[in-house]
């Protein structure tokens, strides 16, 4: 039968500043495709036909544009709006009615700002294999001090969640989606409720929670520095399974995503590794790119070069610039030729015409 799914994307996107001055988080492109729009039809391949987004901000923008996405694929798309923030279970109890408690069949649950591999169909398998009330995602991390751990027994059964152990218990972490029986929702208040605090340790203490390990990559893209891996891991990942989506030549080095729509790209130019470039993309000649996102409509004028960074959309690199080591750069902002600018956060309709070497330096107006 047609499953239903649950993204959260509320809030302000504030770890993806400057980008989301201009979006909601939900819609900056990733790959040239909104973050979302991936989770969306990674769902749809698995015979989820109706997706619920929690939202709190700018829900009217995320409604005109997923909701002829959704239809476009084959996918009724609904907003559930909280007027206050709901936590990471509240948005459920609001949803209760989209959900459609009536429906016997388990629902996907996902944070909007992971990208991965996105298993669902496997997900689903174990899920219905235990028949239990919640199944968790997990990815293996190497450091696990850092984050909260997912200890479970040798069948998944999930024994008890670890804050930053000091001690290795495990390196498996919660990778932010999920699948639950409709049960799950008599658990939580109507009010905000954390999942990971509240819930999920009451479904522990009754055996009625598992957990699958991720195969394949994983990360969460909310702040700019992970979403820069994030796209090495993504485009690695389309190396192996989709080669097709990447472009080749003798300019361009390691995995490159370069948009089908208006790119134009001049003479003597070397592109990549690990680079994407977004549609409406004028580049120059002798434009050097590596690890970095150009989003649409941007101008990369001849001879500049682009490291580790991200270009917002219609924003202009002037000739001989340098632009590296985690720069983002909001929308329309305008490099000037032949500065020098190093990690350096840069708000919209900006005009940059000194040189930064500053570490971790944000520029709010014309410098």
């Amino acid at each position: 039968m047609p499953l239903k799914a649950v993204i959260l994307v509320g809030g302000y996107g504030t770890r993806l500043r400057p980008l989301t001055f201009t979006k909601p988080k939900p819609l900056v492109e990733f790959c040239n495709k909104s973050i979302v729009k991936h989770q969306i039809d990674a769902l749809a391949a698995v015979g989820v036909d109706h997706v619920i987004l929690c939202v709190q901000h700018l829900a009217e923008q995320l409604e005109a544009e997923l909701k002829p996405y959704g239809e476009t694929i084959g996918v009724r798309i609904d907003i559930s709006l909280e007027n206050v923030p709901m936590g990471t279970a509240g948005p459920l109890v609001l949803a209760k009615d989209l959900l459609d408690m009536s429906d016997p069949d388990p629902f996907f649950m996902l944070n909007a700002d992971v990208t991965s591999t996105y298993p669902f169909k496997e997900l689903l398998a174990f899920h219905k294999n235990h028949g239990k009330e919640g199944t968790i995602l997990c990815t293996t991390v190497e450091d696990p001090s850092k984050y909260g751990v997912v200890v479970a027994a040798d069948d998944g059964r999930i024994e008890r969640f670890v804050e930053k152990p000091k001690i290795f218990v495990g390196d498996k972490i919660n990778a932010g989606m999920y699948i639950f029986n409709k049960d799950i929702i008599k658990r939580i208040p109507n009010k905000p409720t954390s999942i990971e605090r509240v819930t999920f340790p009451a479904m522990v203490a009754e055996e009625q929670l598992y957990r699958m390990v991720l195969p394949g990559f994983w990360m969460d893209i909310g702040q700019p520095k992970d979403y820069l891996t994030g796209q090495v891991l993504k485009l690695a990942s389309l190396a192996e399974l989709d080669p097709t989506q990447l472009v080749f030549g003798d300019n361009v080095i390691g995995n490159v995503l370069i948009s089908e729509h208006d790119v134009s790209i001049g003479k003597n130019c070397k592109i990549g590794p690990d680079v994407v470039i977004g549609p409406g993309v004028k580049i120059g000649s002798g434009v050097r790119l590596k690890r970095c996102a150009i989003l649409a409509n941007c101008t990369l004028e001849d001879g500049c070069y682009v490291d580790n960074s991200i270009v917002g959309w219609n924003s202009t690199i002037g000739s001989w610039a340098r632009v590296q080591d985690h720069c983002v750069l909001g929308e329309d902002v305008q490099v000037k030729p032949e500065r020098f600018i190093r990690s350096l956060t840069v708000c919209p309709h900006k005009g940059i015409k000194k040189d930064n070497l500053e570490d971790d330096k944000i520029i709010l107006g014309i410098t």
